[in-house]
This record gives C-alpha cells, structure tokens and sequence, in this order.
C-alpha cells in the first residue's frame, strides 16, 4: 500500500497526540503536518496537497466547516470532535467518519480503514465540500469566511450592507469593501437571519437597519436606498416583504 499523507487540524495538543499514538502500530500513515487552527489548516493543506485530515470542528477564530469553505480540492476528512450536534452536517458532504470524543484506538482504526477506501477509488470531493455552502442550517449565520489571494476575512453578519448575485458567486458588500464568495443567494436567505436581512430582488439580499428609503422607479417597479448611498432593484415580492418588514 501506498503510504498516505495526513494533516491533523486539531487546536488542542492532548488530542493530537492522542492520534499520534493510536497511529503509532499503522506504517502506510505519515504525519506531514499538525496544525493547531483553521488559518494554518487551509495554508498547509494548500502547501502540502495531503490524502486525508484528521479535523477538529470547534476551533477558535476558524472552525473546521469554514476552513474547508476556503479549500479549493479537498481531501479525505476524518472529523473528530466533542459535539455531536455537527454529525448530520458532516455526513451530508460525504466525510469518512465522524468520531465523538472520547473514541478508542480501534474506532479511530476502523475510520482510517475506510479512508484508505475512499482514497484508492479517488472520488473528486472538491464538489461535495462545495454543497456544503449550500446546506440549510439549523443555525442562523453570524459570520463569513472568505479567501482574497492568500488572505483569509472572517466578516460578522452584522457588518453586511447588502449582497449582490454573481453568477455562482455571490459579493459582499461591507463597510470596509467588498469580497466575493462561491455560494448561492438561496443559501444566504436561508441562513441569515431573517429579521436582519430580506430578499429583496433575486440579485439582492439587503440588511433591513440599511434601509432609508423606497420609491417608485417606474410603473410597477421600485428602488430602494441604502445609507450608503446605493440604490438596488425590488422585485414584486421584494416589495412586499419590504411593506410587511418596514411597515411601508
């Protein structure tokens, strides 16, 4: 067997080693890396092209999910985590395994085992980890995670101006700028929270607190402005929400 290459992204030291020794009797394993956030995860996987990551979910600053928003081609994921309130989500983008700490040698073993399947098929991932942008989330989305060149930008939901469709992109628009994300609007109305953010027109989401104004643009159709100064398109169902939200 061909030896793999594996990265562990765990913010605790105890858990890594912990890996390490349970790892200890396999000799188609190499470590090439550990790392202890996300920040360093998405430059050593990027750097180092592994096989498979051992991933910790709760990280500080990155956690495991948004780090592999930022990871173009993905590799094999073995997630290993106190909660379990992230099974679902990590098995709906196609993980290996998903171990509950604490978790015995052999059940760390038995998801290496099926890693090694996975890898000898080479079934691309970089679509799957995409669909993980588009899932619906029980939990409303408080912050952004994009990548500009080799800079990561964690953005609050609370920062948001407005958001614009761009093909399969979606831009950003904060005060400080603007960030493009691969992602959907449908993901984005799903996710915010829908008593800071409307779907005003299929091209845009808007925070409500930025609203100033509505006016009619023509017959049957209206803009609305920002306090920024930006005008955008309503939709007709645009305009309703926005008649229900601000009392229009």
């Amino acid at each position: 067997m061909n030896t793999i290459k594996a990265l562990i992204i765990e913010d605790e030291e105890l858990a890594r080693k912990l890996i390490l020794n349970y790892l200890k009797e396999t000799d188609f394993v190499e470590i090439i890396c550990e790392c202890d956030n996300g920040f360093d995860g998405v430059k050593a996987i990027t750097e180092l092209k592994p096989d498979l990551i051992f991933l910790d979910i709760q990280m500080p600053r990155l956690n495991g999910f948004e780090m592999l928003e930022l990871v173009d081609n993905p590799p094999e994921i073995i997630f290993i985590t106190a909660h379990n309130e992230f099974a679902i989500k990590a098995f709906e983008m196609n993980a290996v395994d998903y171990l509950l700490k604490p978790y015995s040698k052999d059940r760390l073993l038995s998801a290496l085992n099926k890693a090694v399947e996975r890898i000898k098929s080479r079934q691309p991932k970089a679509k799957t980890i995409h669909n993980l942008i588009q899932m619906p989330i029980t939990e409303k989305l408080e912050r952004v995670v994009v990548k500009s060149g080799t800079k990561i930008k964690v953005i609050p939901a609370e920062k948001i101006i407005y958001l614009e469709a761009q093909d399969d992109y979606v831009m950003i628009y904060t005060e400080e700028g603007k960030h493009l994300k691969q992602a959907t609007m449908k993901h984005f109305e799903d996710c915010l929270d829908p008593s800071l953010f409307i779907r005003v027109h299929r091209s845009y989401i808007v925070r409500v607190d930025q609203v100033v104004q509505l006016e009619p643009y023509s017959k049957d159709n209206y803009v609305l402005k920002l306090k920024n100064g930006v005008s955008l398109k309503v939709s007709r169902n645009g305009l309703k929400s926005l008649k229900e939200k601000l009392n229009f």
